[in-house]
This record gives C-alpha cells, sequence and structure tokens, in this order.
C-alpha cells in the first residue's frame, strides 16, 4: 500500500489527520485526491477516544459500534461541506447526525463512518413575537427551546414527554405527547427548515418551497438531510396547569374515557382548557419507584397498591391535564367546568388525584424523573424500548394478548404508556407511518433492564411483533427499528415507492444515517421491488 505525496508545507498535525481522514474516506487511498485530503473540515474532526467512546452507544445501550471520527461543526456550512466531500468521493464515507443519542438501536451510529455532533452546531434560538414562531437550531434541546419562548409568554404547540432532546431529532422522528391529539405530533407544527441534504446542498424548504424535501425529511429518519433549523408553530402560553391522574380498574372504560376527552373542542376563551391526554398501566410491582411524586402520599400509595391487587395486579391511570392562566383567571369557573367534565368520566371513585403546577414544571415532570434515577444508578443501563401505534380497532386485543398475556408475569421496572390521538392530525405527505384508521393509540412499553435481562426484554418485545403480525393487525412501530429491506417495505407501505424515490433524489450515495439500516451503500437500485 502506498499513499499520495503529501504538500511539504503541511504542519505535522495537519499531516496526521489527513491521514487518519484518509482511512476513513476511502477504501482505496488512491482514490482520492490531494485536494480532498487536505479539506479544511480536517480541523473539524475529533479522533480522541473521549469523542469516540461517546458516540459508539446510545440511550438504548444495545448497540455499540464505533465511528472512525467525530465532526464538530460550527456552522451548517461546515456540515455541507463534509457531506459535498463525501459525495463526491468514488468511495463515499456514512455519516450520521449525532443529537443526544436519545436512540434506543444504535440509529444515530455509524460503524467506522463519522458522527456529526449536532450540538456543537452554532446556529440559536430566535423567537418572533409578531408571526409567532421560534427558529431553532437543530442541535437545540427541546427544554432550551421552552425556555426562551416562555421568556415571551408563548409555547411551542406540541411536545415529547422528555425535553432534553434536539429539535433536529424528534422531527426526524414525530415527536408525540398528550398534546397530539389537539395539535398533531411536532412534525406537524413546522413551518419551514433548512436542510444539508446527502448531496451537501444547502436547502430552505416548508410546504409551498422545496415541499417535497420538507415533508420527506419530517419523520423521515434522517434519510435525506439534516435538519440545521426549524421554523415552529408558537402560541400563547398557559401560566399553570391542573394534573389530574384519575385510576381505573376496566381497560375498555380506560379508553372509552380517553377518546371522550380527545373528541371535546378546544377552547381557551374560557381562561383554561383540556391540553393533554395520557394513560398508563400500573402493574403492582412498579408502586416501589415509580410513585414518588407530588400526587400521593403514602397514604394514597397504599390505597392505589391494594386496588391493583385486588385487580390481578393491573390498574389503569388516565392523566388529563388542563390549562389555565391565559388571562384574567376565573378559578371557580374553571373548578366547575373541570368538575362538569370528570362527572362524565367513569374512573373508581375515590381514586381522582390532583396536582396544580407550573406549566414549565408540567412540560418538564420527565426530568425530576430522570434524576431520582441517576442518583439510584437505574438509568445508564440498557432500554430495549419497543414503541408502537395501535389502531383503535385493535386495542382491546393487544390489551389481552400483551398486557394480560405475554407481558402478565413480567416484572421489569418502566413506564407502560397507553392513550389516543388522532390520523387527522398528521399530514399525509410525512414520512412518518401511521396506522389507516381515525383513531389510534400510542404505546410506549419503556422497560428498563436493571436485572441482566436485556435477553428476555429483547425476547418479549419480538413476541409482541409477532402476536401483532399474526392477528393482522392494523399497527406501526414508532421510532422503528428492522434490519430487512421486506421489513421497511411493509413498514413504510404506499410511502415505501415515494420514500425511495427522495432517497435516489436527495441522497443517492446513501451517504446518511446508515444506523437506521433502511439503504445499503450506495443505493441498491432494485428497493423498490
Amino acid at each position: 500500500m502506498h499513499f499520495h505525496a503529501m504538500p511539504s508545507f503541511l504542519h505535522p498535525t495537519s499531516l496526521l489527520l489527513t491521514l487518519t481522514l484518509m482511512s476513513i474516506l476511502t477504501y482505496s487511498p488512491n482514490s482520492l485526491s490531494p485536494s480532498l485530503l487536505t479539506h479544511p473540515i480536517s480541523t473539524h474532526l475529533r479522533f480522541d477516544p473521549l469523542f469516540i467512546s461517546a458516540a459508539s452507544s446510545d440511550f438504548g445501550g444495545i448497540i455499540h459500534s464505533p465511528p472512525s471520527a467525530v465532526f464538530l461543526p460550527s456552522s451548517p456550512s461546515d456540515i455541507a461541506s463534509l457531506l459535498r466531500l463525501s459525495h463526491s468521493s468514488p468511495h463515499s464515507f456514512p455519516v450520521a447526525a449525532r443529537g443526544l443519542g436519545h436512540s434506543t438501536h444504535g440509529q444515530a451510529q455509524t460503524p467506522s463512518g463519522i458522527i456529526i455532533n449536532m450540538s456543537s452546531l452554532d446556529v440559536g434560538i430566535a423567537v418572533s413575537t409578531d408571526s409567532m414562531f421560534v427558529d431553532a437550531g437543530g442541535g437545540q434541546t427541546w427544554i432550551n427551546v421552552l425556555r426562551e419562548s416562555l421568556r415571551y409568554g408563548l409555547t411551542p404547540k406540541s411536545w415529547t414527554d422528555y425535553l432534553y432532546l434536539t429539535v433536529g431529532g424528534t422531527l426526524s422522528n414525530g415527536g408525540i405527547s398528550g398534546q397530539a391529539f389537539l395539535h398533531g405530533p411536532q412534525i406537524s407544527n413546522v413551518y419551514e427548515m433548512d436542510i444539508v441534504t446527502g448531496k451537501g446542498e444547502m436547502v430552505t424548504c416548508s410546504e409551498s418551497l422545496n415541499s417535497d424535501l420538507f415533508f420527506s425529511v419530517l419523520g423521515g429518519l434522517g434519510q435525506f438531510g439534516i435538519i440545521t433549523r426549524a421554523r415552529i408553530a408558537l402560541e400563547k402560553a398557559p401560566r399553570s396547569v391542573r394534573w389530574m391522574r384519575l385510576m381505573y380498574t376496566d381497560f375498555e372504560v380506560f379508553t372509552n374515557d380517553q377518546e371522550l376527552l380527545i373528541s371535546i373542542k378546544a377552547e381557551k376563551d374560557k381562561g383554561w382548557r383540556l391540553g393533554y391526554v395520557e394513560g398508563s398501566l400500573l402493574m403492582e410491582h412498579s408502586f416501589r419507584t415509580n410513585w414518588r411524586s407530588p400526587f400521593f402520599s403514602e397514604k394514597d400509595v397504599k390505597r392505589i397498591r391494594k386496588l391493583a391487587s385486588g385487580n390481578g395486579g393491573v390498574i389503569y391511570c388516565l392523566e388529563a391535564s388542563f390549562y389555565y392562566g391565559y388571562g384574567a383567571a376565573d378559578d371557580a369557573r374553571m373548578d366547575q367546568g373541570i368538575g362538569d367534565l370528570l362527572k362524565k368520566l367513569n374512573f373508581v371513585s375515590g381514586f381522582a388525584f390532583r396536582n396544580d403546577v407550573s406549566y414549565m414544571k408540567f412540560l418538564n415532570r420527565v426530568h425530576e424523573g430522570e434524576l431520582k434515577l441517576r442518583a439510584m444508578g437505574l438509568w445508564d443501563v440498557p432500554h430495549p424500548w419497543l414503541n408502537l401505534f395501535v389502531s383503535k380497532s385493535n386495542i382491546l386485543d393487544f390489551h389481552n394478548g400483551v398486557f394480560k398475556g405475554i407481558m402478565k408475569a413480567n416484572t421489569t421496572m418502566g413506564p407502560i404508556l397507553v392513550y389516543p390521538t388522532k390520523r387527522s392530525k398528521w399530514n399525509e405527505r410525512m414520512s412518518t407511518a401511521i396506522p389507516d384508521e381515525e383513531v389510534f393509540y400510542s404505546i410506549g412499553i419503556l422497560l428498563s433492564s436493571e436485572r441482566n435481562d436485556l435477553e428476555s426484554l429483547k425476547n418479549q418485545n419480538a413476541k409482541i411483533l409477532n402476536f401483532c403480525d399474526q392477528l393482522g393487525m392494523n399497527y406501526k412501530q414508532y421510532l422503528p427499528h428492522y434490519t430487512t429491506r421486506e421489513g421497511w417495505m411493509r413498514h413504510f407501505g404506499k410511502k415505501w415507492k415515494r420514500f425511495v424515490e427522495m432517497k435516489n433524489k436527495y441522497d443517492p450515495k446513501a451517504i446518511l444515517s446508515p444506523g437506521q439500516q433502511i439503504f445499503s451503500h450506495p443505493i441498491d437500485v432494485h428497493c423498490l421491488s
């Protein structure tokens, strides 16, 4: 093996960077010209073991694949230069954008490729009070977007439960929480984006400008481009939240009440409104750590646990949050209105719990749980999570076969979320695959492997998916993980052809997000078949 002669003016450090870059970029060193090997972007590359180690795994803790280098961009043009270099090379190299690494199956990793550390991107947050939007860099976290928006009395409309995620990361997937029934997912609340495509092109897009790229990127799993800026819709922020938790012993009654709540027309002119609906399964064993919150006294915890024990070890918790403090408050009127609504629900008498908190405290509620888990050493453990969208017509079968069947004897810790949303709040042109039914449920089986039970949890996930397939359920994976083309084709269904067309248009060498395992490198021309 021999290398091209290096220019004599190169500093030894630059020479080291160049040689290392060469080892990353080429299968055959002779295939790159000296101009590429001495490209200025080499100064943004990091090979330090600490950088490599941090980028080698994710929140899931299942996949460990070290990149060859970590790229620290200061501007979108740095990212564009890197991707143009790869695209123009006879042997392009894989690139993955990484926010805070909250994926669960190595989706933001690229073995032997280059990880772009999006947190180093110098694109800030700017609020427009006149046009009611916020411009946020793709590497910004939602907690910082919230803090900046609240300075002006404004807020984005839709959220994820956990705010320490990046804007680009959630918009590449969907971004869902209990507000989705009202406002849709986060990807339904974007006006405009700046994208760097797999060709290294810097493109501004919206519903009316370069719309094919705009809708492809939203929920596109990072396959078409890297989001460097997003313009997100804002609304007036409430001051406070009345956060309710209601207990049920019957799953069908629980889901009927959830569906009733999401059918209610939103009205802010009353000074308050229903803004959030979620729900969860509560297993008797879960009270060990999950119930240290302002909602419940020790006496309440004992009552709830007894209720679960007398109901086969499981009950159901409906969460409904009412936003208020938009203007002149009429607390008596709000109390009456919420009280009238609760009378329409069929929760277990005496098992309604209320907590009034600030809007910030409510939205950032998961972070408090994170701090407790970190203190207990239970945060940095494997998280073999399974997230699904299951149609309303299949949700009872799912409950009986999965929650009452496959998972009945499982005592692993972690929340199990169940709540409905509406298909009409999602734009069909976006890449995200959802069930073909107006009401479908978001299911989050968010278990953590604390007791060396990772393989059993992975096997349980496989059994759940197999059960859904065998019954022919109308469902989709959210934050999907497939390892075969056939799996991805089934997942995207009628969207698959368009997905491949957009990949060929914006990233024809399949440079971006190889950790998703959707396309080979480069794209196989037979992907459509």
